[in-house]
């Protein structure tokens, strides 16, 4: 056994580099929980722990905090740090979690008045080594590297793709180009750090810093032979001499921090489950707590003895101390608990949630309803109502291939009843009469239904020749409105808002698995329970949720728009499109072709064949053998990073890697698309049915699923041919396609009140072309190509409140010219410029945006004093009233368009919508008269200021029609 392997392993964590590293990896995508806390940096602090813990499985572990107050190079440099934007308020508030997360793992908080983290692991790591142990120090921190010796070592845990890091003696003195690891800190020193605002030397960077010390050894032997230098280098060198020097003292990790190692504090111990759980609940960190606290010893809810009250208590907060409390006084391991700003605070008690009920706790009556008699009465009662929640039970869950296994109902909480139906191959009969009993209540127009994702309800209903009538409120679209960023299946409800965990469906058909059951294989008695209670909880959250939307505006939007739609989503998905799966056989060795053509191409370049699709062998083409790029990143498994972003950069310097794109493009295309499409074609009807999700995108848009047709790509002409194979039902239809024109930059427009823009519009000018011209200054015949293209660019890209590097990175040109242009367009479009200094103003004082019809995307890092952060969310304050609003429009005119096919009786069905374009099967003779229609109801859907223009083309295919 070697000498590593024997030594106790100690790892030592900086709680801030990793806590900061966390935030920001969901900082484009926040994890909000019900209570409005952005719990992002507590849940990627927990995970990175978590992961350490079970894959490097220490012996010993300790993490560091910075002291609260100044430390000694504040005494030294008084600037230091000065410049260091603050603190993100989402962190201030995660810290006070993050700290009572550390303390219930059981491990020690570590902190030293007047030290910094760094110094605190610096010291404790000389001191470990010393005693024989092997010490992880555990950030992403490259300052670190100073203090790397045989036995101590780096440890940059994985992030965005890349693989944990390991950085040992041999890797610093790579990393660095120095004979000794001390030599970093002279690097750090001369190049100083602007984060913490050492100012080094001017001039003197990364590289040249590395050069200097390459031959000089040390700063000081620098300072000491200045005149080996030359010109403006030797002139900052000698000038700034001492600032140099100062700037090394405090780049240098201290190693004698007044605190002791005493290794029994800081062995690992199981952790506090009890304490875990309560936290985990009160941040709802359901999957974390599912994965971890059975290890951790806690009992996971519907684990409990029989019997035993769950909810009816809140326990209070694990406590922070606890048996062999040390005295901070003396320099040792610290477990207080502290606030945001590294004060000592005393802790209030937090409303955890307890273990949450379950149907054992509450009283309830669910009846079995399975009698003709019985059926009739309870008939009788649902026609009576002002408001029933339904549900139904099914043996899958494809709308297509399930059969209807049951119903259940409720009006009054607590009280529910089920309906079994028989689904068999010989029941269909049977099972049709028994719906044909309840058709009054489902034709009831009086009457409104309630239900959690409503849509699959309604589709199930379909094949029973059931149409679902009256007004729907569905209580997952309801909970989109009020938290667009929070998950909303029934269990995550029901858990949040009622404190009530639901029966779990795994407890009656088992673990997933070839032995797992259906539905339909469960005697009715059985699934009584947990039918009515979907109906149950899915009343109550109804009951929770309308009061809400009521308050914050959003009734309107769930009655007039998003409520409306389902049924007619419902239709669309029911209907489906054909494909004409001949053609696609043909396109797929056209395709086929392409792809060969360029592997040859790719292994002509490269000097042997090899997999193209294997990251592994491509990385070591593109970097071991023919050195493409710089420093090569690595993934999380070690292997070189080859993903698009990578390839896309490598583009422009080198022919494979653009070669490699067009590989990976077409691949994609044949084996996602022209390949797979056949597959996916319905056994009973011999068509299509994609899914459209109405509650995922926080925009408000549609999304598509199983399978996406709006991914199918249209940019690249290949793409494009894909929709040649979507083709009408049969020789009497065709397809019929309208889609709006440039819808978001008209909303721009009427939003804005641009004159200039507005009237471009008016005129039916060439927007982008009509741009050009402004900002260009050029008449409008004289627009030439290349300024179109900027043009377009940039109007596009203020929508998205676009930077000059964002701009510049687009174009291909440098930032100054993409600043001009920016400038430019604001000069000749300054109302666009108002509305958008105007959108963040009114976002910060509401913190949200919203769209036309009150749409809602919260903004809560619009006021964060982070700049990183502000500014991203105010260019989502600028964009998502824009494209909330082209949502909305879109929804409202699909409603529109169902209800007048319907209202005329006629054949045209709507089968697709894709971004800004709708879809139909039409017959023949019906084409010209819907045309116009729908032209008019698409364009008029929203008043808006600025006419919207419908465009509506037909064809034999969607490819001709679009």
């Amino acid at each position: 056994m070697s000498d590593t392997a024997a030594r106790p392993k100690l790892f030592l964590l900086d709680a801030f580099a990793l806590i900061y590293r966390s935030h920001f990896a969901f900082s484009k995508n926040p994890r909000i929980n019900s209570k409005g806390l952005n719990t992002g940096a507590i849940l990627g602090f927990t995970n990175t722990l978590v992961e350490v813990l079970q894959k490097e499985k220490p012996t010993h572990i300790g993490v560091a905090f910075d002291a609260a107050k100044k430390t000694f190079r504040h005494e030294q440099y008084a600037d230091y740090k000065a410049h260091r934007q603050a603190m993100p308020e989402d962190i201030g508030v995660a810290i006070p979690y993050i700290k009572q997360i550390i303390t219930a793992f059981r491990i020690p908080i570590l902190k030293v008045d007047g030290y910094e983290a760094d110094d605190v692991i610096g010291t404790l790591s000389c001191k470990a080594e010393q005693e024989g142990f092997e010490v992880y120090m555990m950030t992403p921190d490259k300052d670190y590297c100073q203090l790397v010796t045989e036995h101590v070592k780096q440890y940059r845990p994985a992030f965005m793709g890349n693989a944990a890091e390991v950085v040992d003696v041999e890797r610093v003195k790579e990393k660095f180009g120095v004979e000794r690891v001390e030599q970093v800190i002279d690097i750090l020193g001369l190049m100083g750090d602007a984060a913490d605002n050492i100012p080094g030397i001017p001039g003197i960077g990364e590289k040249t810093a590395k050069a200097l010390i390459e031959k000089f050894g040390s700063v000081e032997n620098l300072l000491a032979n200045t005149d080996q230098l030359k010109g403006k280098q030797r002139e900052n060198v000698e000038q700034y001499a001492q600032q140099g020097l100062m700037s090394k003292e405090l780049a240098t990790i201290h190693t004698s921090v007044p605190i002791e190692f005493r290794a029994e504090e800081l062995s690992l111990e199981k952790p506090d489950g009890h304490a875990l759980k309560a936290l985990f609940e009160e941040l709802e960190f359901r999957q974390l707590a599912a994965r971890i606290l059975d290890d951790a010893g806690a009992t996971r809810p519907g684990t409990g003895a029989a019997g035993a009250t769950r909810g009816a208590r809140r326990p209070k907060a694990a406590s922070p101390g606890g048996p062999g409390l040390f005295d901070a006084a003396d320099g040792s391991v610290q477990r207080a608990a502290e606030g945001a700003d590294g004060d000592e605070i005393e802790l209030d008690e937090p409303e955890f949630v307890g273990s949450r009920r379950t149907l054992g706790d509450v009283p309830h009556q669910y009846h079995l309803v399975d009698t003709p008699g019985a059926r009739k009465s309870l008939v009788q009662f649902l026609v009576k109502q002002k408001e029933v929640s339904f549900d139904t039970e099914t043996t899958g869950l494809d709308t297509m291939t399930s059969r209807l296994v049951g119903l259940s109902f409720s009006w009054h909480v607590g009280e529910a009843y089920y309906v079994p139906v028989p689904w068999g191959p010989d029941d269909q009969e049977a099972a049709q009469a028994i719906v044909d009993e309840f058709r009054p209540f489902f034709d009831a127009e009086n009457v409104r239904k309630i239900g959690q994702n409503i849509k699959y309800d309604l589709s199930i209903l379909k094949h029973y020749g059931v149409t679902v009538r009256g007004p729907l409120f569905d209580t997952m679209l309801a909970h989109y409105l009020l938290e667009p960023d929070m998950r909303h299946n029934m269990d995550v409800l029901a858990e949040t808002y009622l404190h009530y965990s639901p029966i779990s469906i795994l407890e009656l058909i088992g673990p997933k698995g070839k032995n797992q059951k259906t539905m339909g294989d469960i005697p009715p008695a059985e699934v009584k329970d947990y039918a009515c209670e979907d109906a149950d909880v899915t009343l109550q959250l109804k009951h929770v949720f309308e009061p809400r939307l009521e308050a914050q505006g959003l009734l309107p939007l769930l009655n007039d728009v998003e409520n409306p739609l389902v049924p007619v989503l419902a239709d669309v998905e029911y209907e489906g499109i054909r494909i004409d799966a001949s053609a696609l056989a043909d396109y797929s060795v056209i395709l086929q072709g392409y792809i060969t053509e360029t592997e040859e191409q790719i292994f002509n370049i490269s000097g042997e064949p090899f997999n193209i699709g294997s990251p592994k062998q491509l990385g070591e083409v593109l970097f071991d053998k023919l050195q493409v790029g710089g420093k090569p990143k690595k993934t999380k498994t070690g292997q070189y990073a080859t993903g698009e972003e990578v390839l896309s950069l490598l583009a422009a310097e080198h022919p494979i890697a653009a070669l490699i794109l067009e590989y990976r493009q077409l691949t994609k295309l044949k084996s996602t698309y022209v390949d797979a499409l056949p597959q996916l074609v319905c056994e009973v009807d011999g068509r299509i049915h994609t899914s459209f999700n109405q509650a995922v995108a926080a925009t408000g848009r549609l999304s598509s699923t199983n399978p996406n047709l709006q991914n199918i790509p249209i940019r690249t002409e290949k793409g494009r041919e894909i929709r040649r194979a979507f083709v009408p039902r049969d020789a009497d239809h065709l397809l019929v396609a309208a889609d709006y024109s440039q819808i978001e930059l008209r909303i721009m427009a009427s939003f804005s009140q641009d004159p200039t823009m507005i009237e471009s519009f008016r005129q039916g000018l060439d927007i982008h072309q009509s741009t050009a011209s402004k900002i260009f200054k050029v008449p409008l015949d004289q627009v030439d190509s290349d300024m179109r293209r900027k043009a377009k660019t940039a109007n596009f890209g203020i929508i998205y409140g676009i930077s000059a590097f964002g701009l510049a990175q687009r174009l291909n040109i440098n930032r100054k010219e993409a600043t001009e242009l920016i400038e430019a367009y604001f000069q000749e479009f300054p109302a666009v410029k108002q509305y958008m200094d105007e959108s963040i103003r009114k976002a910060r004082d509401l913190e949200y945006a919203e769209t036309l019809l009150g749409r809602r995307r919260y903004l809560r890092d619009i006021n964060s004093r982070n700049a990183t952060l502000r500014g991203y969310t105010e260019r989502n304050a600028i964009n998502a009233p824009i494209q909330g609003t082209a949502a909305d429009i879109i929804k409202v005119a699909m409603i529109h368009i169902h209800d007048w096919l319907q209202q005329e009786k006629l054949r045209t069905r709507m089968i697709l919508q894709v971004h800004d374009e709708l879809v139909f099967d039409a017959p023949k003779d019906e084409v010209a008269h819907i045309q116009p229609k729908i032209r008019e109801l698409m364009a008029n859907a929203l008043p808006m200021q600025v006419p919207l223009e419908v465009e509506i083309g037909t064809g034999a295919n969607w490819l001709e029609a679009h």
